[in-house]
């Protein structure tokens, strides 16, 4: 195991988690010392539908848009050179693919492409934000159309990005430079480059109430904050192997996924402290927050899952099964959208799943 203290190869071992994580891969990374996860309480359990359809190969992560309501996920396969990559759109009630997107080659020798990885939808300006995270850029593309907008460099391996629409900015983690970067919606201008020695910010969330920016540090197991006002980063305890973070309604409480525990800690944001630390399962990678029920969904990597949790009680409601290397996973109006990297369809496809409250 590597301690965070000592001396870390960045490249060597993000390598084997690029972006989103390679399947099977959880990073031997040694977090703060924490109370143990609370174990799931599965005496209370509420009925939830879940709908599968085989999409692409690769799939990464997924997102929502409200203006056109559609899905918008990456796929991209393999490593360096990368010459398989698409940005899919697809119906949320059908889950069927509607359109196809191949990002710009950027080596006309070996095919590679601009592969894309994390995505947000800017309904306001109507586009889709990716990450190229190989290619240490974000990148832009039309909403209508699919066309390649801009590209944006100089991000070092940018994981997820997140948007404050009413800041105009797109936040992203450049992990490998320990930086989190801000860039004009509209413009795609460089806005705000906050660097935190030692640092891995890997998912990221905006509070867009505050525009406080929240990153899960992967290195060393906590949040950083960065607010409005001041670029001077303030520290928040998480779990091991933070990863992912999102935000509650109020915007007073973060849920954080923690890969190496496979746990979700709910983190009071006022008091700085971790309330409980929910054991969801192996591996979890991503985590959304359901502001129509309170629930949150987290996505287990390796136990091939989806839990629902109620973060005010940690009571399990729901465990589903989600694909083996379940990848990502995105609430919009009550209705859970999870990828995964089943990989076990023909031709090697993996699977977009709805998952909805039974009523």
């Amino acid at each position: 195991m590597t301690d965070h203290h000592e001396p870390i190869d960045r490249r060597a071992v993000l390598g084997a988690a690029v972006a989103a994580g390679a399947a099977g891969v959880v990073l031997g990374l040694a977090g703060p010392a924490s109370a143990a996860p609370q174990a799931p309480d599965h005496r209370r359990r509420a009925t939830h539908t879940v709908r599968s359809a085989e999409l692409a190969q690769g799939l990464y992560q997924v997102a929502h848009s409200a203006r056109h309501d559609v899905l918008w996920v990456t796929a991209s396969v393999g490593y360096p050179p990368v010459t398989h990559s698409r940005l899919l759109k697809v119906d949320p009630h059908s889950l069927r693919l509607l359109e196809s997107y191949t990002p710009p080659v950027t080596d006309e020798a070996t095919g590679e492409l601009e592969a894309v990885y994390g995505v947000a939808v800017d309904d306001a300006h109507d586009a889709v934000w990716v990450t190229a995270t190989l290619s240490n850029c974000l990148a832009v593309y039309d909403q209508r159309t699919g066309r390649h907008l801009a590209t944006l460099p100089g991000v070092r391996h940018p994981r997820d990005v997140a948007l404050d629409s009413a800041r105009g900015l797109a936040w992203c983690g450049a992990l490998e430079e320990g930086s989190l970067v801000a860039f004009d919606l509209r413009t795609y201008e460089e806005k705000r480059r906050i660097t935190v020695e030692g640092s891995w910010p890997a998912g990221v969330a905006v509070d867009p109430r505050s525009g406080t920016v929240y990153a899960a540090d992967l290195a060393k197991g906590r949040l950083i904050a960065v607010s409005r006002d001041t670029d001077e980063p303030r520290f928040l305890p998480a779990g091991e192997g933070s990863i992912d973070v999102a935000l509650s309604a109020d915007g007073r409480t973060a849920y954080v996924a923690n890969q190496k525990a496979g746990s979700v800690s709910v983190v009071d944001l006022r008091a700085g402290e971790v309330r409980r630390e929910v054991a969801t399962g192996a591996g979890t990678l991503a985590v959304a927050f359901d502001a129509c029920t309170g629930h949150v969904f987290a996505a287990n990597k390796d136990a091939g899952t989806t839990t629902v949790f109620d973060p005010r009680t940690g009571a399990v409601v729901a465990d589903l099964a989600t694909g083996a290397n379940t990848d990502h996973v995105v609430v919009t109006d009550g209705t859970a959208y999870v990828v995964d990297k089943a990989a076990a369809g023909p031709g090697q496809i993996d699977s977009v799943h709805r998952i909805r409250r039974s009523r």
